[in-house]
């Protein structure tokens, strides 16, 4: 059984308002480094995207980042990573990432980090895999998330049987353990099944 050797950061490719996203995406990147864990992200170089890949740098981590070849210019795509993967679409993004990770944490963002967390949510629902998924929710910022998904089990759209597990953090210095601890109840399952794309 393998520890994490990789978690993908969904992430914004804007900074936010709250400078304490930032922070937090800086924080990760270099807890990573220093948990000698590679970080996986969407390859751009603006917002939180830039900043947890630029602090996993600086910290001597290991980066991979997966950008379409439509957003390497609108994200600036950050080069000076050990590898770069230009793909064609978003799925094939999705795709890559989902393959190379571990396990996944989603940071503050917009509709698509939005839409990338949904989905690892929704593939652990349905028992296309079991990698752990941690929501870090800095500053509050996935409060009514957390709440829409409540919502969702106190009206049985989320039933007990299909239930959508995630972890959830508001500390850096909390997340890499929480996944660990996860990665490895998952592994001692042996329940490793692959999404459908």
């Amino acid at each position: 059984m393998h520890p994490i050797r990789k978690i993908c950061v969904y992430c914004g490719s804007s900074a936010g308002e709250d400078p304490d996203f930032v922070a937090a995406a800086r924080d990760l990147g270099r807890t990573l480094a220093e948990s000698g864990i590679g970080l996986v992200y969407g390859g751009g170089n603006l917002g939180l995207m830039g900043a947890v890949a630029h602090a996993a740098l600086e910290a001597g981590g290991h980066v991979t980042g997966v950008i379409p070849h439509f957003l390497e210019k609108r994200e600036h795509a950050l080069e000076n990573v050990q590898e770069l993967i230009v793909v064609g679409d978003m799925h094939e993004r999705k795709r890559l990432m989902f393959e190379k990770a571990d396990a996944f944490i989603a940071l503050p963002g917009g509709i698509g980090t939005l839409e990338e967390l949904v989905e690892q949510l929704t593939w652990v629902q349905l028992q296309r895999h079991d990698k752990p998924v941690l929501i870090a929710d800095i500053g509050g910022f996935w409060g009514p998330l957390l709440a829409l998904i409540d919502h969702m089990r106190a009206q049985a759209f989320i039933r007990p049987e299909y239930e959508a597990r995630y972890l959830v953090r508001d500390k850096v210095a909390d997340m890499v353990p929480a996944l660990r601890e996860a990665f490895a109840k998952a592994r001692a399952s042996h329940l490793e099944l692959r999404p459908e794309l």
